[in-house]
């Protein structure tokens, strides 16, 4: 039996920083801090697919809390004049607990933009399971998806499958590979994303290693 570990778990601190940076000494902050950065998180990642986000990192300080939002498309989020910032603002501030009170935090919100996408794990997955929910066929989406990731600039991807892949009775697992992919090679630049894609039959999971 394999020991799987996350390819980005296993480099943090090393090529990698955390996607959280801030520290509370009171367990009881800890604990609703790190509540309100997965509730954060998943919000945002939901409501903003539509911009093709790839990451969301949080930096707080005592009365300030920083957002970076890497995005496909910022212009989306951004909006004419800034109005779109100021709804997710106004969205974000009800995630904004500390002590089970409400406090003031400066909330202050930055957009970077992904200058080339096919070279993020989410991204690809992403593109790949909506792919797969819309009908197209599973191996021409991946074998596209896998090209684009070399055309990019990459040195390998691996990309899985997984589930009632093409509405089939029985649940199987497909894996397809191009290039290396050095997993355990802790110097290796190795992205990796799991995305779920909702079909008719059920769901079809889709996992990606992408090596920079």
């Amino acid at each position: 039996m394999g020991q799987k570990v996350n390819p980005r778990g296993l480099r943090l601190g090393i090529i990698y920083n955390w996607n959280s940076r801030w520290f509370f000494s009171n367990k009881k902050a800890y604990r609703e801090a790190l509540t309100s950065d997965v509730a954060i998180r998943d919000t945002l990642m939901r409501k903003l697919s539509f911009a093709s986000i790839t990451q969301v990192d949080i930096e707080r300080a005592i009365n300030k809390l920083t957002l970076i939002i890497y995005s496909v498309k910022p212009g989306m989020i951004i909006g004419r004049g800034g109005q779109g910032l100021e709804d997710v603002k106004r969205y974000i501030a009800k995630y904004l607990k500390t002590d089970g009170k409400i406090k003031e935090f400066k909330l202050d919100i930055k957009i970077e933009p992904v200058k080339k996408p096919y070279l993020s794990a989410y991204y690809v997955a992403q593109m790949v399971a909506e792919k797969i929910v819309k009908g197209f066929p599973h191996r021409s989406v991946v074998h596209n998806s896998m090209n684009r990731v070399i055309e990019a600039g990459g040195r390998g991807v691996k990309i899985q499958l997984g589930g009632r892949i093409a509405g089939a009775e029985i649940s199987r697992r497909e894996k397809y590979f191009q290039g290396t992919i050095p997993t355990s090679t802790i110097r290796e630049d190795v992205d990796f994303a799991r995305f779920p894609a909702l079909t008719r039959s059920g769901y079809v999971g889709v996992k990606v290693w992408l090596c920079r």
